[in-house]
């Protein structure tokens, strides 16, 4: 087998859907390669990783994990990422810096579309991947079936590297098709090398000629070989699996259990001659030369901000200046390695380490912070994730109302799948995320780290109001006071418009029954009453014309006359036969194909109309389906729409158009904007 020489330490990523046992699998290749002396569990609440309290709540993790450890001479980080769809914007600039991303899979192959996300995310990014395939002793079918059910949601053909050895039905061991070395499995211990059984070397040399194959699509030396049935050495054929997967043009597939330490050893040998080294990711971001790439920002209470960061290039001194993007420059106030939850000062790191930088307090995520004072920029950025859910919060102490406001900007720095908008409409404060769960536990976040406790709600919907019939109304104004008194007198005209026309206002008036310079503040008063109609609502679509009116010399004002257009436009409101306006979203839901009926039937049973289908682009096995759907029903969509597509569909929405609500919805929502107003 080929030797590897590595410059400076490599860094692998834990990628793979919830449960499938990424952070056990952390915790297995820690244990492993002697970092820790005992293997925790995630169950137990005794792992490196998911140490937060949020993450211990819940059993599972809700942000990235770093680690660190040596194996063979050689020097590794490792990034665990969280494996829900809702906290997986946590790692969207990891991703990007790793040598090569583990994605962790379940054995079942009804499973397979949980992968198809993260792998198109691979792809996207051009980062290297491997496939581990765990809980193999718990897997009840051919692993053959597994890999035919995962290989439409990869774009790279998946290269088994090892076949299962079966006894009494479960995966007792493994035969290496590039070694051609049979393995079988100890608790806690070593696997130990056997012969191949008798019944299973002809499975073996069909399964390793394949996998010649496929590495021969990209090899026309290896295919010339095979055609000739020239048997390739064994340096040959590390040899390209080794160009291949570090090229991406293949996924290679290993099979273990974290959970028994099974198949882990003879993956981190696998991984050390199989990862890039870490000048292909520096390449691959735009951070060749002296620099830190950041991927992730935290405020660790009293150490303060945290950038956390891959060195690239050469050594980082604690107190070095770096330079970033936009020529700005700042000193590193703090150097720290970081194992789970631990951090440890250290005066450098080296090229390719993983370390969190401190008092770089405008530094974020997805930047390149040079050394060298040339400043760099990242060749391709993270994707923006448009929010799925909201929550309306606010402080229970008043108190702390100003605070809030900084204390959600900290978590929206820390998570890229958060933000936070006042709403102009409905004057509340919303934090928009992934998921409830996601911001269910930024809730819980927001109180332990930062002190700000809040209430939260669904938000409310802006509804509007408009008329159904025209009218003419007079408005009188006329208020005596001993001194000047108050006079304003108008007649106005109003008008339903066209859906989505909004408001104008023009007059008539002749021979100055009411002199000019008072003409706006009718208007303005007219604007006054249309902020909240008969029915409790803002008022739109209403064309309202100043036909007439009379004025005192002495008694007639600007307020005068606001108030009398108030007063007109108030009372012939209520005669215009108000009825309820609703937001209307057009909504892009993305889903496999098999959750389609499924999602039409969600969408009918939430008032929505269903405007078309079409495969989704790049994405084998999807849809793409466009529906309209009434803003208020959109609130919870995504928890139902992850239930019908085992927790991978999603959806793009936009406000599209205002319509017409009525009966029972119609009088309940009247009816508690009333009592809210009472």
């Amino acid at each position: 087998m080929p030797e590897t020489k590595t410059h400076g330490a490599r860094v692998v990523a834990l990628a793979g859907p919830v449960g499938s046992g990424k952070t056990t699998l952390l915790e297995a290749l820690l244990h492993a390669a002697g970092a820790i002396e005992r293997q925790g569990s995630v169950e137990a609440k005794s792992s490196v990783g998911d140490a937060a309290p949020e993450a211990r709540d819940r059993g599972q993790s809700v942000e990235l994990n770093l680690a660190a450890f040596e194996f063979m001479g050689d020097r590794y980080g490792v990034i665990d990422c969280p494996g829900s769809v809702e906290f997986a914007a946590d790692a969207d600039h990891a991703l990007a810096c790793a040598d090569l991303c583990l994605v962790v899979a379940d054995p079942e192959p009804e499973k397979a579309v949980l992968l198809q996300p993260i792998l198109k995310e691979l792809e996207r990014r051009g980062v290297p991947r491997a496939l581990f395939v765990n809980k193999i002793d718990q897997a009840r079918g051919r692993v053959r079936d597994l890999l035919a059910a995962l290989q439409p949601v990869s774009a790279t053909p998946l290269v088994a590297r090892q076949i299962p050895i079966w006894k009494d039905e479960k995966a007792a061991g493994f035969v290496d098709l590039a070694l051609e070395r049979a393995f079988v499995y100890g608790a806690g211990a070593t696997s130990e090398r056997v012969d191949i059984p008798a019944d299973l070397i002809e499975r073996e040399t069909e399964a390793r000629f394949h996998m010649l194959e496929q590495l021969a699509d990209y090899d026309d030396g290896l295919m010339e070989q095979l055609l000739s049935d020239v048997t390739p050495s064994q340096d040959a054929v590390f040899a390209d699996l080794i160009r291949e997967t570090r090229e991406g043009l293949i996924t290679p597939v290993f099979l273990g259990s974290a959970l028994n330490g099974f198949g882990v050893r003879r993956l981190l040998k696998a991984l050390r001659h199989d990862m890039p080294e870490a000048s292909a990711a520096a390449e691959r971001l735009g951070a060749e030369g002296p620099c830190a790439y950041v991927f992730k920002t935290a405020h660790a209470g009293q150490i303060g901000k945290l950038a956390l960061a891959r060195v690239f290039g050469s050594d980082l001194a604690d107190g070095s200046e770096v330079t970033r993007p936009d020529g700005e420059k700042a000193r590193v106030g703090g150097l720290f390695s970081v194992f789970g939850a631990a951090t440890k000062k250290i005066a450098k790191a080296g090229p390719g380490e993983l370390v969190a930088l401190g008092k770089l307090e405008n530094a974020h995520a997805g930047e390149i912070l040079s050394a060298d004072g040339k400043a760099r920029r990242l060749k391709l950025a993270a994707e923006t994730r448009l929010p799925l859910f909201a929550l309306a919060v606010s402080t229970k102490d008043r108190k702390d109302d100003v605070r809030l406001s900084g204390a959600l900007a900290k978590l929206v720095e820390e998570d890229p799948g958060l933000t936070y908008r006042l709403d102009p409409e409905t004057q509340e404060t919303l934090l928009l995320g992934q998921g409830e769960v996601h911001l269910r536990t930024a809730i819980e976040r927001l109180k332990r780290r930062f002190g700000v406790a809040v209430d939260a709600h669904r938000p409310k919907t802006a509804y509007r109001e408009t008329i159904r019939k025209g009218l003419a109304q007079r408005g009188r104004h006329k208020k005596q006071t001993g001194g000047h008194g108050q006079f304003g007198d108008v007649m106005i005209e109003l008008r339903p418009m066209e859906r989505g026309e909004g408001f104008s206002f023009s007059d008539k008036i002749s021979g100055g029954v009411v002199p000019k310079q008072w003409i706006p503040a009718v208007e303005d008063g007219v604007r006054d009453a249309m902020e909240r109609g008969p029915l409790g609502f803002p008022v739109v679509d209403v064309g309202v014309v100043l036909t007439d009116g009379s004025y005192h010399a002495v008694d007639s004002s600007e307020i005068a006359f606001r108030t009398a257009g108030r007063i007109a436009m108030s009372e012939g409101l209520a005669g215009g036969a108000s009825y309820l306006l609703e937001p209307v979203e057009k909504i892009t839901i993305y889903a496999p194909s098999t959750a389609t009926s499924r999602i039409n039937s969600i969408v009918s049973g939430r008032r929505g109309q269903i405007l078309g289908f079409d495969n989704r682009e790049g994405w084998p096995g999807w849809d793409r389906i466009e529906v309209y759907l009434p803003e208020s029903e959109r609130q919870d969509l995504i928890v139902e729409l992850r239930s019908a597509t085992q927790g991978v569909g999603a959806f793009e929405a936009e406000f599209d158009h205002m319509a017409e609500l009525t009966g029972r919805l119609a009088d309940e929502v009247v009816k508690q904007a009333r009592s809210a107003a009472a």
